[in-house]
C-alpha cells in the first residue's frame, strides 16, 4: 500500500502547474480585507459562478466567511508586486491598503490597473479539508486594459 501523500509533496507538484493570480477583496462588519489567490476557478455559466479556496488558518478566512460577497481583481504581468503585497501574512488589514490604488466596488475594493474585475455575491461555502471553498455569483464584471495576465509557477510570479 502506498504511503499517504504529504502536504509538501502535493504543494511541490502543484507548484509546477501555472495558476492565474488574482486578489480577492471584501468587506466584513469591521473593515476591508484582501488576499492573493491562485485558486480562482470558473464553476458555472448559468448561473455565473466562480470559486476561491482559502485556508482555514488564514487571517482572511473569517472575514471572508462573514462578508456577503467578494470582489476579484485579475492581475496583469506588471502587478507581481501587488500579488506579493497581498500575499503577506500578519499585516493588519488597515495597513494593507496604505499606498494601494483602488476604487470602490459593491463587495470590496477593486485594484486599479487589473486585467478585469468580478463582483460576486456569496452563493455558498463548503468545508474542503483545511480550506473552505467560497462560491460567488458574478453580479457584475468589467474588463481592464488588454494585456498579459500573471501566473504563479515554481514559487514565482510569471507573465501568462
Amino acid at each position: 500500500m502506498p504511503e499517504p501523500i504529504t502536504a509538501e509533496e502535493l504543494r511541490g507538484v502543484m507548484r509546477r502547474f501555472p495558476a492565474p493570480v488574482a486578489v480577492v477583496t471584501g468587506v466584513d462588519d469591521r473593515e476591508a480585507f484582501g488576499l492573493t489567490i491562485a485558486s480562482l476557478v470558473s464553476l458555472s455559466l448559468d448561473p455565473p459562478l466562480v470559486g476561491v479556496s482559502i485556508g482555514k488558518d488564514s487571517a482572511r478566512h473569517e472575514p471572508m466567511h462573514n462578508a456577503g460577497g467578494f470582489a476579484v481583481s485579475l492581475l496583469t504581468e506588471q502587478q507581481a508586486q501587488l500579488a506579493q503585497h497581498f500575499a503577506r501574512s500578519g499585516v493588519p488589514p488597515v495597513a494593507l491598503w496604505v499606498g494601494i490604488a483602488t476604487r470602490p466596488g459593491t463587495h470590496g475594493p477593486l485594484l486599479e490597473g487589473a486585467l478585469a474585475w468580478l463582483e460576486c455575491g456569496k452563493w455558498a461555502e463548503y468545508a474542503a479539508g483545511d480550506h473552505t471553498l467560497f462560491l460567488g455569483e458574478v453580479v457584475s464584471m468589467e474588463l481592464g486594459a488588454p494585456g498579459r495576465g500573471l501566473v504563479y509557477r515554481d514559487s514565482t510570479y510569471h507573465p501568462a
